[in-house]
């Protein structure tokens, strides 16, 4: 392209490649347009086929990104007609998993590839640069600093928290996934404080601690008499939580009745209070959060399709923390200075046994094991003995007869990751529960091997 040197970066001086953005869905508008332009490309929005092929006769764009299901002219129609007046303009489809047949199809009809929902920004990115000709971002968000109470050491958790820092701006949902304790909660918080709602209300719920028959009139409030016990009105955590956000934790264990009260407001945040007709609106941003393999529940019929990719407009996935071994030192220093106030500190040895247990409860396992031992000890030093005893008495590593070859080891690993990722057409998802790892984890050791000249893309 005349506007980009010899490197691909663009000119000083020139103007960006301009992206139109299709998609119903405002969070996913928002989620696309705010990456975007933190890569330093200009984005237009389009909430429908419609529109789209009006903005196209009015502009020209180096890109089209339009989503497959909407309303009116779905997104293969809107490509077909975008087709007969502009040829060789490039169109990126994006479509959840059930459309790929689809999507794949529509490939003779021009379009250029397809990305898969819950988007992975890192391939996003990847493939507007191939289109574009641009090989690098074209300017940096600045690093976030994480609040002072958030430990991230390990990489994989200043991967997740870098991915955070791009999605905080956007209006987009996210469901942030991973096993009970990884520190989830954790994650939304800091997504709020990243956000452009950081000075209004963080509303949090754990779905699986109300009783069912009290988490409608919890999330949407009730009127007085609604039922027996509802002697005033009361407004729900969705009305509190109205120019802010709301946290769904444990989202997973909603009854499917409340799973479809759930998707109206996620479509246009509209709801009722219990015992009134009266439509109410709140523009809550919605968090949501589960240890549940959700797409796994989508299968066997207890979630709702719909409300899973509604939900799911970016996914966020915590790793456990037998994952991120640099994180539970620092961690337990942290906790041992909170319930302490800095009075105590660890043996020499405590170190050592912390690292050997596998911490089966995660984060949470961590902090409740450091406060037992804060509350034992007498003096200001931790020792063993002020550990429960399943940490001290962990098992040892065997102690090998000969010294691992960590050079072959390290490639056996690399040429199984490399298999799996070809095995499964270079799906990170698919390739990262093929190894029994998390995806976040499959994507750091990805990077590293493309830094090493490996071939971790697809053609």
């Amino acid at each position: 392209m005349k506007n980009q040197n010899a490197n691909g970066a663009l000119k000083s001086g020139e103007s960006p490649p301009r992206i139109l953005i299709v998609d119903d869905d405002p969070g996913q508008r928002s989620l696309l347009s705010s990456f975007l332009q933190g890569q330093g490309f200009q984005t237009v929005l389009a909430a429908s086929g419609e529109r789209a092929l009006e903005i196209l006769e009015e502009q020209r764009f180096s890109l089209m990104i339009s989503d497959v299901r909407m309303p009116g002219l779905t997104g293969l129609e809107t490509l077909r007609r975008a087709r007969e007046q502009h040829a060789v303009l490039p169109v990126l489809l994006v479509t959840a998993y059930a459309d790929i047949r689809d999507a794949v199809g529509a490939m003779r009809d021009g379009a250029l590839n397809y990305l898969v929902k819950p988007i992975d920004l890192d391939e996003l990115l990847r493939t507007v640069q191939q289109v574009t000709g641009i090989s690098a971002p074209v300017k940096f968000a600045a690093q976030k600093q994480l609040p002072s109470n958030v430990v991230a050491t390990s990489p994989l958790m200043q991967a997740l928290f870098h991915d955070a820092s791009l999605i905080a701006p956007s209006e987009s949902r996210v469901l942030i996934t991973g096993e009970s304790g990884v520190g989830k909660e954790v994650v939304a918080d800091v997504i709020h404080a990243w956000s452009s709602r950081a000075g209004g209300p963080l509303v949090k719920v754990n779905c699986a601690a109300i009783p069912e028959n009290l988490l409608e009139a919890e999330l949407f409030g009730h009127e007085k008499g609604a039922f027996t016990g509802a002697v005033s009105r009361r407004v729900g955590r969705f009305e509190l939580a109205n120019d802010g956000t709301i946290f769904l934790d444990e989202i997973g264990d909603m009854s499917p009745w409340l799973q479809a009260n759930l998707l109206r407001i996620t479509q246009n945040g509209s709801f009722n209070r219990v015992g009134s007709n009266a439509e109410l609106h709140t523009n809550a941003r919605v968090l949501a959060a589960t240890n549940h393999n959700l797409e796994q529940e989508v299968k066997q019929g207890r979630f709702r399709e719909d409300l899973f990719y509604r939900l799911n407009v970016v996914e966020l996935n915590v790793p456990p923390l037998r994952e991120r071994p640099e994180d539970i030192v620092p961690l337990a220093g942290a906790f041992i200075a909170e319930f302490t106030k800095g009075r105590a500190r660890f043996s020499s040895t405590v170190p050592d046994l912390l690292m050997r247990y596998p911490w089966p409860g995660n984060v949470r396992e961590l902090r409740n094991a450091i406060e037992r031992a804060s509350l034992l000890s007498i003096g200001e030093v931790i020792l063993p003995e002020h550990l429960p005893p399943r940490v001290i008495n962990a098992d040892a590593p065997a102690p090998a007869t000969e010294p691992p070859d960590a050079g072959r080891l390290g490639e056996i690993e690399r040429q199984a990751i490399l298999l799996a990722l070809k095995t499964h057409d270079f799906n990170r998802t698919e390739t990262a529960k093929a190894l029994g790892i998390s995806r976040r984890a499959l994507l750091y050791k990805l990077q590293r091997f493309r830094e090493l000249g490996y071939e971790v893309d697809s053609a």
